[in-house]
């Protein structure tokens, strides 16, 4: 049973655009969690190159209704030319922390 829940994955090359874009997500009730990994090493191609760089992971809790919006303001704030921006779909869940999510991304406080 897929929820109305996603989790969205966004990394940012610093803790300053983490902490601003995760700021942004919630005083506009667009995420009712956004949780700041330790640094990861991504490895990618971009430019024709092969690059590596320390990023920072920033793990969204929000919901499909609110994902648009989500969008357009993470690649707002963002400082990279094409960020990363993944949701993925939450099949289950604690029925609670649910619910959680879903008050948190429409009640505003």
């Amino acid at each position: 049973m897929t929820t109305r829940l996603l989790i969205t994955l966004c990394t940012v090359p610093d803790r300053k655009s983490a902490e601003k874009i995760a700021q942004q997500l919630l005083e506009q009730h667009l995420a009712a969690c956004v949780s700041i990994t330790v640094p990861v090493t991504s490895f990618y191609r971009w430019a024709g190159k092969l690059e590596s760089n320390d990023e920072l992971l920033l793990l969204i809790k929000t919901t499909r209704a609110q994902y648009p919006q989500l969008e357009s303001l993470i690649h707002s704030l963002h400082p990279y030319e094409l960020p990363e921006i993944l949701a993925v779909p939450v099949e289950q869940g604690l029925n609670g922390y649910l619910n959680w999510v879903e008050q948190c991304t429409t009640t505003k406080s």
